[in-house]
């Protein structure tokens, strides 16, 4: 069996690794990536070298003045911007922010990592089997004498099972095969925040290292750029299911349900979408973001198409945030935020009282604010 993941919205599943100012250079509207070594073994004839070290070592960008013919003879790859405006943005923006994180790829090319989907999966099932007094079960845990490595764990386990019964071992996933270069762009991303006006909220952009400017001036925030996979773009690898624990004297030692399979599995996923989309699309209301909303409408709509044919819809990858990360949506119950007050890097958004959390990651299209990123559909054949 194989599974085919279709990106509906920018999609970015990184390593970890990022590409810095002085690895790259912007030219006609594409971030060239320097093969470095041939630049080294080319200035190591002569006596550049040594300027090219001290500008990699001291400078934010490379001056392009200096530097500016590497980007056309001896770039590895040449990705292109969403749009032609982001070459200006990138200019005026700090090195700091310029640091883009790139697709996970092997030597064969950018590849899609089994493990972003499984996590996905098992986030949707935990929220799918939540059952009453699992939140409070966590407080009492966090607000022990000994905070517990992993607050959580009961709860998971209460959801899908201990490890040698756990639901999830019913299906397994491998790495996607390499896809080409060419299905990837450099986007551009601005963070949104809530801010009180009256009674209301209003729509501000995030600045760095801190304020944030009026919503109608997006051009004064901090931008990001991150090299992500075009909506359209499919993913295709290998699916097992383990049909051995669906006999019915092993499912019975399990203590799995009559009904439970691979369906019941996207299903849950299914609901878990649901959720968060309709958590989004509060958002988008209180921020005043129509293009978001229209987005969020069509993912719903796809959300309709995928349970009529089996399929599923995922939130997966890289600034999706803590909503799309979370088993547990509800974010105004008074139990979860005292969980979340015994961990100090939440004090400051919660002591606000606003919605929480009040900012999301916003991918721009045509330099206008219109979806989230990391959604995409998961088909098995």
């Amino acid at each position: 069996m194989r599974y085919r993941l279709t990106c509906l919205t920018p999609l970015l599943v990184g390593d970890g690794r990022k590409l810095s100012p002085i690895d790259y250079m912007v030219w006609k509207d594409h971030v060239n990536v320097l093969d470095q070594w041939r630049i080294f073994r080319l200035l190591a004839k002569g006596p550049r070298l040594e300027g090219y070290l001290n500008q990699l070592k001291t400078a934010e960008k490379l001056d392009f003045a200096s530097w500016g013919g590497f980007a056309q003879n001896f770039a590895g790859r040449r990705i292109p911007f969403e749009s032609a405006a982001y070459s200006a943005y990138w200019n005026r923006a700090a090195g700091e922010s310029l640091h883009i994180p790139t697709f996970a790829a092997g030597a064969s090319g950018p590849y899609l990592p089994a493990a972003a989907i499984k996590g996905a999966l098992r986030t949707g099932m935990v929220f799918a089997n939540w059952r009453d007094g699992m939140l409070q079960n966590t407080l009492a845990r966090v607000k022990g004498e000994r905070m517990p490595r992993r607050p959580a764990e009961s709860v998971e386990e209460s959801a899908l099972g201990p490890a040698g019964s756990n639901k999830m071992r019913l299906i397994g996933a491998g790495d996607s095969a390499p896809i080409a270069t060419g299905q990837f762009k450099i986007y551009l991303l601005r963070t949104s925040t809530l801010q009180p006006r009256g009674p209301n909220f209003a729509l501000g952009w995030k600045q760095s290292p801190r304020g944030a400017v009026d919503g109608a001036r997006p051009d004064d925030s901090t931008p990001a750029f991150a090299e992500m996979a075009t909506p359209g773009t499919s993913f295709e690898g290998a699916w097992d299911e383990r049909t051995f624990f669906l006999q019915p004297e092993v499912r019975r030692s399990m203590r799995w349900p009559e009904s439970f399979d691979r369906a019941r599995i996207f299903e849950s996923v299914n609901i878990y979408a649901q959720g968060l989309l309709s958590l989004q699309r509060q958002y988008a209301s209180w921020a005043g973001l129509g293009l978001l909303d229209r987005s969020l409408d069509e993912l719903e709509q796809k959300l309709a198409s995928a349970r009529e044919k089996g399929s599923c819809l995922l939130s997966l990858g890289w600034g999706g945030g803590l909503p799309a990360k979370s088993a547990w949506l509800d974010t105004t119950n008074a139990d979860y935020r005292q969980i979340l007050e015994q961990f100090q890097i939440y004090n400051r958004a919660l002591s606000t009282n606003l919605p929480f959390p009040k900012t999301r990651r916003i991918v721009f299209l045509n330099n206008k604010p219109a979806t989230l990123p990391g959604w995409a559909e998961l088909e098995v054949a």
